[in-house]
């Protein structure tokens, strides 16, 4: 009976089995990094820290709400029903208000990461409901993934545990979003990219697309 491969080794053949050439391969740039990366360059010709903090010193809120939408709604990253009820929470003032305020507190206030990341998710969980909630994982997390590559990674909670289960990682999941959860998924795209180094994955976009390969059902 041929001896069982450990879970990062027989994650790693699948990621290779759909994309031989790794985090450089072309079709994987096409149907993995391409359009994420193309929303990232979009953020910082749009909403860089300094672009950001000036909007929000003219209090033009709405704006920031505006194109923050418009970013993401470039992407697959949500499911219609979150891009909905975000478009919803930060239709009023006060909504575009605290959704630009907490935002770039999030992206950009100095203070610890925990307090930041708790702040934000206050922030999605006040902001008005019209017909479904706001506060989901891939609400809470696709800003700052789609801003900031290097530091932040986005969350589809049933792909990730689905990934997390495949490669022996243990991760702390629960349903509303929640720091020790999001430390988690940190620690688990930390191993991923220490394991998975010599594939060269460049930020967080790469190690989400790996993780997506392991939990979607695309890629079965």
């Amino acid at each position: 009976m041929p001896k069982r491969l450990p879970g990062p080794e027989r994650c790693r053949r699948k990621f290779l089995r759909f994309f031989p050439g790794g985090f450089i391969d072309e079709t994987y740039i096409d149907w993995e990094r391409s359009y994420k990366q193309k929303a990232h360059e979009r953020w910082a010709q749009e909403l860089d820290r300094e672009e950001f903090g000036s909007l929000l010193s003219n209090n033009e809120f709405s704006e920031i709400a505006k194109r923050a939408v418009a970013i993401e709604s470039r992407t697959n990253l949500l499911f219609s029903f979150e891009k909905i009820a975000l478009r919803d929470g930060v239709k009023s003032p006060d909504g575009a208000m605290a959704f630009a305020e907490g935002l770039y507190a999030f992206l950009h206030a100095p203070g610890n990461a925990q307090t930041k990341f708790e702040q934000w998710v206050a922030v999605l969980a006040d902001l008005p409901r019209i017909q479904t909630r706001v506060l989901t994982w891939p609400v809470t997390t696709v800003f700052g993934f789609i801003a900031q590559p290097e530091d932040h990674i986005f969350l589809k909670p049933m792909v990730t545990k689905a990934a997390a289960a495949a490669y022996g990682f243990d991760f702390s999941y629960r349903s509303r979003p929640n720091w020790e959860t999001y430390r988690s998924l940190l620690d688990f795209a930390a191993r991923v990219g220490r394991d998975m180094r010599d594939l060269y994955p460049k930020d967080m976009i790469d190690t989400q697309g790996f993780i997506w390969v392991q939990g979607s059902d695309e890629y079965d």
